[in-house]
């Protein structure tokens, strides 16, 4: 029987490969999000140079790198709803996604509208003014070719979009609790026959088909019908999928015609000059897009799944729990430093190489610094969505006695709270 059915099974341990894939996945993000200052694709700052050279691998990334996120986020919201009743789910994702939402679309995000209004829409007041004037003002608009939205969540949207998607599988755990075993039956047996193979592929398919044409994404929320449609889906079939082992072995099974296919839809896809106008797809594929670009899509995400899952780690270790309790606080900061970091080097003269590689370098330490930061204080660590600690006293169930070296008196350690099923990244 399934686990979403019996609770038993592939969900009972948190799985450690899927923790390093997501630290992998956010670590390109943040490789993604400074190559976006060198293309022309719209972004919040730009470099003065340009680099159409890393075009070709940025569109080869664009179209799996999200998806995949959501993906895990569903199967790590499968390993909390195991051991949490609705209620308590919904309020722990409240707290824990809601809370950094706010917080960050009033401190975080605020430098990058500034910097985007300074350097695309010629804003030339300070940034305080900015902030209360324009940033809090409402439903202020700076407009020019296009219009600047304040306020807004910008890179924050994932957020947003994480917590819908979450109240809607709390409602629909909710809806289906009376059929459940049923339910994980059919998974079972939809497993069994290849379901997590080919049904997202089509699913894909047919939201491109029928979506992407009226409602290409906007980031917005409202409307965005195309992006809900797909990584909804991705997200539903994540938790599925935590706790439907026969799932995971089809998609290992699978691992190397995924691999190849990926392979070789990139190669066709590659372009021969960056000038072509149907540069990242050539025009065999650009006609059959809307076939192509789902299998390409699907065909890299289950060759890092599975390959991840057998050449990954698979036993927990410290840096595991470091980089997973780090990962959404860097995520929340991350876009902020690139932007800054790019607006302060824009005029230094330096090679696109070099002003590269000190934004990511500016990048890491910021992050890292908010993290080490946020994570002793027990006041910060809910607005970037790690769980507040309190101390342990004698009485704590949770903590255990340590004799010290001398043997005269014990200390108390508490639980080590980024345990597997414990970490503190939402």
């Amino acid at each position: 029987m399934s686990t979403i059915a019996a609770g038993d099974g592939t969900d009972r341990e948190r799985r450690v490969d899927l923790d390093w894939l997501r630290i992998i996945a956010f670590a390109i993000l943040i490789f993604y999000h400074v190559g976006l200052l060198y293309l022309p694709w719209p972004y919040h700052a730009k470099s003065s140079h340009r680099v159409p050279a890393i075009e070709p691998l940025m569109r080869l990334v664009n179209p799996w790198r999200l998806l995949l996120l959501f993906l895990i986020s569903g199967c790590a919201t499968r390993f909390l709803a195991r051991r949490m009743p609705p209620g308590a789910l919904l309020a722990g994702r409240s707290v824990r996604l809601l809370v950094p939402l706010v917080f960050g679309m009033l401190v975080i995000v605020p430098p990058q509208s500034y910097v985007q209004a300074v350097e695309q829409f010629a804003y030339r007041a300070g940034f305080l003014h900015f902030y209360v004037a324009e940033y809090l003002g409402g439903t202020r608009r700076l407009c020019r070719a296009t219009c600047l939205a304040l306020p807004t969540w910008n890179h924050l949207w994932f957020v947003l979009y994480l917590y819908a998607y979450t109240l809607v599988l709390i409602a629909l755990t909710i809806l289906l609790r009376p059929v459940r075993a049923s339910v994980g039956a059919f998974v079972d047996r939809a497993a069994a026959n290849g379901a997590f193979v080919v049904a997202p592929v089509l699913l894909l398919i047919l939201a491109r088909a029928a979506l992407l044409p009226s409602f290409p994404p906007n980031d917005a929320f409202v409307g965005d019908w195309y992006a809900h449609s797909i990584y909804l889906a991705a997200f539903l079939l994540g938790f599925l999928m935590a706790g439907c082992d026969v799932a995971w072995k089809s998609l290992d099974r699978c691992r190397w015609p995924a691999s190849i296919l990926a392979a070789a839809v990139s190669a066709v896809a590659w372009p021969g000059h960056p000038a072509d106008p149907s540069f990242g797809w050539t025009a065999l594929l650009h006609r059959h897009e809307t076939i192509a670009m789902p299998v390409y899509q699907w065909s890299v995400i289950i060759a890092m799944l599975a390959f991840g899952r057998r050449l990954l780690p698979r036993t927990d270790g410290p840096w595991r729990r470091y980089l997973t309790a780090a990962v959404f606080p860097f995520y929340l900061v991350h876009q902020t430093a690139i932007v800054l970091a790019a607006y302060a080097l824009r005029d230094a003269g330096w090679s696109a190489a070099a002003e590269a590689a000190a934004i990511v370098s500016i990048t890491v330490v910021s992050c890292l610094a908010t993290f080490e930061i946020v994570r002793r204080s027990r006041w910060l660590r809910p607005l970037f969505g790690l769980r507040r600690v309190r101390t342990a006293s004698p009485a704590d169930a949770g903590g255990h006695f340590k004799p010290l070296a001398n043997g005269s008196k014990p200390s108390i350690h508490p639980p080590d709270r980024s345990a597997p099923g414990k970490s503190d990244a939402p």
